[in-house]
């Protein structure tokens, strides 16, 4: 049987705010250890910025809004390729806060300060931050 691999699609948003950005400490998956933020795969029939609004609510209890596009990614990390589509958005209600069905995906969740962020940064990330840096809106990796 031959197995062929194809890229997946994901959705991200970073939300700023007040000059700091929050970021989730990653584990369990790919990137574990690394700081980033909401997202994950879209699903069949919905749109990115859907996906970026489940995820953010799903992950962190958080409903978000203002959701503008931000950047596209092309990357391949460990064993998978992943296309990603970044947002930026601001949060319409909620605190963020791991919700207990990602216990698993989530150690920590915080704000950190534009110019002093953690290390490491999970690569779509570093890609959102320069895209808001340069007004780049494609990247690869």
């Amino acid at each position: 049987m031959i197995v062929i691999k194809r890229p997946q699609v994901g959705a991200g948003v970073v939300i700023i705010q007040h000059n700091k950005i929050l970021l989730a400490k990653r584990k369990g998956s790919h990137g574990a250890g690394m700081w980033g933020s909401a997202g994950g795969h879209v699903e069949f029939g919905e749109r990115p910025s859907d996906t970026a609004k489940r995820e953010a609510y799903e992950e962190l209890g958080i409903r978000i809004e203002m959701l503008q596009f931000l950047c596209c990614i092309n990357y391949v990390i460990e064993d998978k390729h992943y296309l990603d589509i970044g947002f930026t958005a601001k949060i319409r209600s909620g605190i963020p806060t791991i919700q207990p069905k990602e216990t698993d995906r989530i150690e920590v969740v915080d704000w950190f300060s534009l110019h002093k962020l953690p290390t490491p940064l999970f690569p779509p990330v570093t890609c959102y931050l320069k895209a808001l840096n340069t007004g780049k809106i494609y990247f690869e990796l």
